[in-house]
């Protein structure tokens, strides 16, 4: 043989393995197609998810400053800034004042949608550009002319309530003029989700409404423009100390230029992160695909390998050979993944472009790409060492006999050692450089756990068909032994389609529940109706009027404001070390209440409830996950800004929370009094027993005749917008989860063809001694049948437990097992598995017995 022409033993250079190893590859790539394409798919998941976020995250910090609408920004709720405070900010540069709340708008034959009111001043936008159709100057879009004042709503408005520009709304107690169309906001990505159309109006319009009564919710926003001298990144972060150094009780929210919209980039980099698990779930499938090429191109090189030994090649040379060619053909698909993912920012700003509603800056990102390039490597070298392992010990007898397979053994102990050092620096590289480190290293054991069972489903399957009792059934008795003979498919084939299927039922589960949470039926004791900014003098009022107009509903009321905690424990919030499912309570504005009474869905789990006669010093009520999350403890003392003023107040008691009743409930919860002469407003909710579409139109009018400064929210619809995002956040899983299916698919056929050999020796022998092309075929599907539906019910009941854990733990919702979908998945499976196992089983029983009976 030309290849093993070159002396092996004796002193040999380092790079003799690389020259034999590319020697084997001239004769092409057979048999490594689907090991390429395996890893290919999972880097090209990894490095596009990487590259889009990171692209992503360009782009907010390029448009930081037009995002936020300054260097900085200053939020208070609840309250405007006092002289003061204004006057420390414009003595730093040019500020711009915007209000933010929500209302309702109405038309004359009575009309009525929630709309989100944003206020200006005659300076928006500092930076950026309003997009209005018809453009217009801001100054004379807002003016007040023929007894209306001016606005821009966007067009969902106009469709919601069949309107026109030039049309006349009122909210509260004015009037308005629609003179445009908003069609894009400079800084709309800094203000978060909102439930209505924008309903775009003056500063001085917005004080004529009479919907800033004193504890209304409105958000007020003081945007800073530096001079352009002193513009910049650290300029504004100074800016920021000292406005918390010189005016510490103000209680404002301030956002930085790096720093535009940090819920957005948190949100970006958890679903990057679970993405990017989702694409190495890929990997991992791909990798069975790995270990069943390269054992099988092992099967089909034993004769070379006995060669290489019987001139003089150690076991390990021979490692060597192999380990080099398995390393080249993983550079060459981690290479083809990570062209396609590098590209997939450029694709998607060439093709969808100004339809985007982020800023994706495409560039090459190396840094990911680096990365995904060592998940390829990594995940190939630790399913290929295996099989690898085991050529050390190839005999050079292999060269006088031929065997449809080799014996099994382990591989030697330094192998099984290089193997866990790799398996150990893949492990390391996913948890080190996650975002949440606890979801990926339930990521890790998950997988660990899952290739464990299937190894044991696999050997399992195979000793009960070994230990059933012989059946007269010719066919079945074919596929029954077909499951445990040596060679069989079965482990293949289980671990190919078991992972994912699991990945597959997990989504579908979850998808099916956040449907069915957020667009299908509401809990039963949901309310259909919150009522905010309900003034404290007519909340006993608007109390009665609600219960006047809908007798048979059940009316809940409480008082309300907004409070942002500063410190806990002695500690100031900015050093507090929250967990990673509690930050959010540090990052805004949460809303308050005091009562005596424990809330409706709470259960005070420790501590005692002050009682509604308490009289002493403040005490507050947390809820409990996220006092373990803040690390508190009863006793412990937590500081809340309320409306520019520092309260202080002693942890008495936990609680838990059913939040998905959807009532009125509140993290923090004071004692009586707390809040004594404090302005606020009430929050009120209105739940019907039958309710109806008729019935809320009728209850919503009433209310706004009545009381034209309350906001009326139909839970039903507010769910409905939150469940548009879920529904994009879901499609967007299911693409990257369509990576891992198609890895299975491709695996499956993968291992389908490495057992081709296999099948065509059965088939030729089994024709020989009178079998038909019917019985054969019956025989093989009978035992694709079996292993795929086994396959099938691991994969919908591990897929089931994830997505339970994922929903009832992690999202904190209710969980209802999807039949359909799973039964559906079973189906898929089986046809799957039949269809490409009898794919096979053609080609083998098309065979010429002649060819294979010569070499017997």
């Amino acid at each position: 043989m030309t290849m093993a022409s070159e002396p092996i033993a004796g002193g040999r250079p380092a790079s003799l393995p690389l020259r034999y190893a590319l020697r084997e590859l001239r004769g092409g790539l057979r048999g490594f197609y689907v090991f390429i394409a395996c890893i290919a798919l999972g880097v090209m998941a990894i490095a596009g998810v990487g590259s889009v976020a990171a692209s992503l995250s360009e782009g907010l910090a390029r448009e930081g400053r037009t995002l936020l609408g300054g260097d900085a920004a200053f939020s208070l709720f609840q309250r405007e800034a006092k002289p003061d405070e204004v006057a420390f900010l414009r003595s730093r540069g040019e500020v711009s004042v915007t209000a933010t709340l929500r209302g309702m708008a109405r038309t004359g034959d009575g009309r009525l949608a929630l709309v989100e009111i944003k206020a200006v001043d005659g300076t928006y936008p500092m930076l950026g550009q309003l997009a209005l159709e018809p453009k217009l100057p801001v100054a004379d879009l807002l003016a007040e002319r023929d007894g209306a004042f001016g606005t821009a709503v966007d067009s969902t408005l106009l469709a919601r309530l069949d309107l026109k520009v030039g049309d006349r709304v009122s909210v509260g107690s004015a009037t308005f003029q629609i003179r445009s169309v908003v069609s894009a906001e400079p800084d709309k990505l800094a203000g978060g989700l909102g439930f209505g159309p924008r309903f775009l109006v003056s500063e001085t319009a917005l004080r004529a409404t009479q919907l800033l009564q004193p504890g209304s919710l409105v958000r007020w926003i003081y945007r800073v423009r530096l001079p352009d001298t002193s513009a910049g990144d650290r300029a504004a972060t100074v800016l920021a100390d000292d406005a918390r150094s010189a005016l510490p009780e103000a209680g404002w929210e301030i956002r930085t230029r790096d720093n535009a919209s940090p819920q957005l980039e948190r949100t970006i980099s958890r679903f990057t992160q679970f993405l990017t698990l989702v694409g190495l779930a890929a990997l991992l499938v791909g990798g069975v695909g790995v270990a069943n090429a390269v054992k099988s191109h092992i099967d089909r090189r034993r004769d070379v390998i006995a060669t290489f030994k019987a001139l003089g090649a150690t076991g390990r040379d021979v490692f060597a050979i192999y380990l080099t060619q398995v390393t080249a053909l993983a550079v060459i698909g981690s290479v083809i993944g990570l062209t396609a993912g590098a590209g997939l920012p450029f694709l998607i700003v060439g093709v969808f472009g100004k339809l985007l509603p982020l800023p994706v800056v495409p560039a090459l990102h190396f840094a990911d790409l680096v990365l995904s390039f060592v998940y390829g490597l990594l995940t190939a070298l630790t399913f290929g060492l295996w099989p690898l392992g085991r050529v050390h010990d190839v005999p050079v007898a292999a060269l006088f006999r031929e065997a449809v397979t080799s014996p099994w053994h382990r591989p030697r102990w330094r192998y099984l050692a290089l193997m866990a050092a790799v398996i150990a620096l893949l492990i390391a590289v996913v948890i080190g450089l996650a975002y949440d480190k606890r979801v990926a290293t339930v990521f890790v054991v998950s997988s660990i756990a899952v290739f464990a069972l299937l190894r044991g489903i696999a050997a399992g399957l195979m000793a009960l068909a070994r230990r059933l009792p012989r059946t007269r059934i010719t066919m079945l008795r074919l596929a029954i032994a077909n499951i445990y003979r040596p060679g069989a498919l079965t482990p293949s084939v289980v671990m190919s389609l078991g992972l994912g299927l699991a990945v597959l039922v997990t989504i579908t589960q979850i998808d099916g529940n956040l449907r069915r949470q957020f667009l299908a039926a509401l809990p039963d004791r949901a309310p259909s109706f919150y009522f905010i900014d309900i003034p404290a003098t007519e909340a006993d009022r608007f109390s009665a009027f609600l219960k006047q107009t809908a007798p048979q509903s059940t009316v809940e009321d409480v008082p309300m404001l907004r409070g942002r905690i500063v410190a806990a424990r002695g500690v100031k919030a900015e050093d507090l070390k929250p967990s990673t499912d509690s930050e959010w309570v540090l990052q805004s504005d949460r809303g308050l209440t005091a009562t005596g009474e424990i809330p409706k869905g709470s259960k005070i789990v420790e501590g005692k409830w002050w009682g509604p006669d308490y009289d002493g010093p403040p005490l507050i009520s947390i809820e409990k996950k996220i006092a373990d999350g803040l690390k508190l403890k009863l006793g412990d003392e937590i500081v809340v800004n309320v409306l520019g003023r520092d309260i202080p107040a002693t942890i008495g008691n936990m609680r838990t929370i059913d939040w998905q009743g959807l009532g009125i409930n509140f993290v923090l919860v004071f004692s009586p009094n707390a809040f004594k002469g404090a302005p606020h407003t009430h929050i009120a909710t209105l739940t019907e027993i039958h309710p109806d579409s008729t019935g809320d139109a009728r209850i919503i009018r009433s209310v706004a005749d009545a009381f034209p400064m309350v906001t009326s929210v139909r839970v039903r619809e507010a769910l409905e917008t939150i469940g548009a995002v879920v529904t994009n956040l879901v499609l967007a899983i299911r693409g990257a989860s369509a990576v891992t299916l198609i890895s299975a698919v491709l695996v499956l056929g993968g291992a389908l063809a490495a057992g081709h050999r296999h099948r065509v020796y059965d088939a030729v022998i089994l024709k020989t001694l009178g079998a038909t092309r019917a019985r054969l075929l019956g025989a093989y599907a009978l035992e694709y049948l079996m292993i795929g539906f086994a396959t099938a019910v691991f994969g919908v009941v591990a897929g089931s437990v994830a997505a339970w854990l994922i929903v009832t733990r992690l999202m904190t919702l209710s969980f209802i097992w999807q039949a359909a979908s799973a039964a559906g998945v079973v189906a898929a499976a089986l046809v799957v598995t039949v269809g490409l196992g009898l794919a096979g089983t053609l080609l083998a029983l098309n065979q010429k017995p002649a060819a294979v009976l010569r070499n017997l």
